[in-house]
């Protein structure tokens, strides 16, 4: 069992920036693939980045890359999402997720644990 609490979410003006953290609980940390979707209202759960479980697979949405990173401290059991240039568009509930293996799916059912959600807002 994984339990995923993600934090630093929060209201932010396009433009600026925000890093978003996910503290896991439990030793099998370091073998599970963690993810970060985001969900708009009125909209499906989306993928946002992936990474494997020793960080040397990652991979973004198109809508994010070369303006997001993800990276991960196994030692911290921490998952992070560095988010540059944000847009209104990135206005999402942000949400954590794990699983076992080492592929780095894109699917919301791919993943078997979820934490419960950070805010970020964009403002034009």
């Amino acid at each position: 069992q994984v339990q995923l609490v993600e934090s630093g979410g929060g209201s932010v003006q396009a433009g600026g920036s925000l890093r978003l953290s996910c503290a896991a609980s439990g030793r099998t940390f370091s073998t599970y693939t963690m993810g970060w979707f985001r969900q708009a209202p009125g909209k499906e759960r989306e993928f946002v980045a992936g990474i494997s479980w020793n960080g040397g697979v990652t991979y973004y949405a198109n809508s994010v890359r070369g303006r997001s990173t993800i990276s991960r401290d196994n030692a911290k059991i921490t998952v992070y999402l560095q988010m540059n240039s944000l847009k209104p568009e990135d206005t999402a509930v942000y949400y954590c997720a794990a699983k076992s293996g080492s592929a780095v799916p894109t699917l919301t059912s791919a993943y078997a644990y979820w934490g419960q959600g950070t805010q970020v807002t964009v403002s034009s």
